[in-house]
């Protein structure tokens, strides 16, 4: 028999794959019903669409818009960009240079060399000359208020405290900025409705909570994981309701009054079984107060549980997020929500989830067939797969128009080490091809669920890397998908792989660049990071080095 002071007092982190890896579950969710479908921007979906193979190689057409001295400058960032202990140490370089220099003069060398090769400008008023650069080659913008918020020190400290709950302070300062940032980004998103209506805004969750109240509910959605796990006796990716009840009386005092009601709202079906799609669906971290009240033991569950104060923050964050979600839903504009860090992440999912069921449902959306809250998958993280089949199932189940952009991540180098000064396993694939494996296997996923499922999924592939680039292009043909329809679009960071976004918007694909901007303070970080994280952006430069030399020489020779 399992204890409740075992299931209480565990320590460790989680399963690493969850409901959906199992060898019991289909492959793909059950069908959602077909509607007629048309992108506001081409036709329907066709068995026997063209699709136009792009010139990757064509390096007039890549770079042919740009001015010699634009070249002559993109030539010299990413040489200096190429040597790997100026990346490495670019945030000290930056600082140094400020502290010993006037910042004005500092900021101004950066403005006109490093910030005005990635970034659209410091305001949104900034940005339309680059959003007409980028339409005039068929391609649209996604804009990105760049500032990143995070915390001065590691929120994990003190969860193995006894207290039943560990002390947190939250600044209400920074409660304050989350409120303005709030106006930030609804700024962008009107700025995306003026001056790229065919675009998307991006939105960081870090910049509208504290990171340490999102690690906080991560925590929280992960002991409600494990605690599905330990009632899933047999491990067959389901409770029964045998298994509920045995497990509940064993953890909680409560059972007689409770079982009966709790087992109507998880199985109101009356199939006899709840599988973790159901499960998560109703017990949320705001579910958790009442829940631990009756446990016999305390433990990491308790000690999860958010407190009073963490649910009126919860709350406030839920509302900011809300405020422009009914915004971009008003002028019929779409968000991409940025991952981040692991221990950040089941609170975000968790936050998207909620945001599509009620944005991306065909009663809400203003074309129903056309998506308005895309989440987004790291790739290099082992349960990206298991994640994105199970984010299917629940849009199939709750009705709603799942949406994806798919990256391979930005973290990796932050959560190597934080694994290994924490002590657990490492969330990242062990290598570039397995890596490269999960993305492929999860745009071929996607995208055939699509067309076998007859789905309205959208998938983004934010990505620099030219193989999958060529790889979803094959498999469009190999479905029969029209290259125009919404069921595939292509994003690159600004200033970054031109010969994959120009080629790619000149042959009609639905092309994009990431265009990040803010003052030169804020932008700073978010770049460094960007060069030091994303091996694909370093490999990529050698390919760009060339293609910008071999346009130079066009033009000289």
């Amino acid at each position: 028999m399992l204890s409740a002071a075992r299931v209480l007092s565990r320590s460790g982190s989680s399963k690493s794959s969850v409901l959906l890896s199992r060898n019991s579950r289909p492959s793909h969710p059950p069908s959602i019903p077909t509607i007629p479908w048309r992108s506001p921007f081409s036709t329907l979906d066709s068995p026997n669409a063209a699709t136009e193979v792009p010139d990757f190689d064509d390096t007039f057409r890549a770079y042919g818009n740009k001015s010699t001295a634009e070249l002559l400058r993109s030539y010299v960032v990413f040489q200096l960009c190429s040597f790997p202990i100026i990346v490495r140490n670019a945030n000290q370089l930056y600082n140094i240079s400020s502290s010993l220099l006037p910042s004005s003069l500092v900021d101004g060398i950066i403005k006109r060399t490093f910030f005005a090769h990635f970034c659209g400008g410091e305001t949104t008023s900034d940005l339309k000359p680059c959003i007409n650069m980028l339409n005039a080659s068929g391609i649209n913008g996604i804009l990105d208020y760049a500032a990143e918020n995070a915390p001065d020190e590691s929120p994990n400290e003190g969860y193995d405290s006894d207290d039943n709950q560990p002390a947190r302070v939250y600044d209400y300062v920074s409660e304050r900025e989350c409120d303005h940032h709030v106006e930030v980004f609804k700024q962008c998103i009107t700025a995306v409705k003026d001056v790229t209506p065919r675009g998307f805004a991006a939105l960081k969750l870090t910049a509208l909570g504290n990171p340490i109240l999102l690690e906080r509910l991560s925590v929280a959605i992960i002991e409600t994981r494990k605690l599905f796990e330990d009632f899933d006796r047999n491990g067959d990716g389901v409770v029964s309701v045998e298994e509920f009840g045995e497990a509940y009386r064993e953890i909680f005092v409560d059972a007689e009054e409770k079982l009966p009601g709790l087992l109507a709202r998880l199985d109101p079906k009356g199939t006899g079984q709840v599988d973790y799609v159901e499960w998560s669906k109703l017990l949320q971290p705001d579910d958790l107060p009442r829940l631990v009240a009756s446990c016999r033991e305390e433990g990491p569950l308790s000690k999860a549980t958010p407190t009073p104060e963490e649910l009126e923050l919860m709350k406030a964050m839920k509302n900011r997020l809300w405020e422009i979600a009914n915004l971009a839903q008003e002028l019929n504009v779409r968000l991409l929500i940025d991952a981040e860090q692991t221990y950040y992440q089941p609170a975000i999912d968790n936050y998207v989830i909620e945001l599509q069921k009620e944005f991306n449902s065909k009663s809400r959306l203003k074309n129903p067939d056309v998506p308005i809250i895309f989440n987004t998958y790291q790739c290099y993280l082992r349960d990206s797969t298991s994640r994105v089949r199970l984010d299917l199932l629940r849009a199939s189940r709750s009705n709603y128009i799942f949406a994806a952009k798919l990256v391979r991540g930005a973290y990796m180098l932050a959560e190597r080490d934080r694994s290994e000064k924490m002590s657990y396993p490492d969330p990242i694939h062990p290598s570039a091809s397995a890596t490269h494996e999960c993305y492929n296997s999860c745009v071929n996923l996607l995208l055939e669920d699509r067309v076998l499922n007859s789905t309205k999924n959208e998938i983004m592939i934010a990505s620099h890397n030219r193989e999958s680039v060529e790889l979803a292009i094959s498999k469009v043909q190999e479905l029969g998908i029209d290259q125009k329809s919404g069921a595939l679009h292509f994003a690159q960071l600004l200033g970054m792989r031109d010969d994959l976004s120009f080629s790619l918007g000149a042959a009609g694909f639905n092309a994009y660049k990431y265009v990040p901007y803010g003052k030169v303070k804020e932008v700073m970080p978010y770049l460094i990071r960007r060069a030091q994280e994303n091996s694909d952006i370093t490999k990529g430069m050698g390919e760009e080095l060339k293609g910008i030399a071999g346009e130079l020489k066009r033009r000289f020779f």
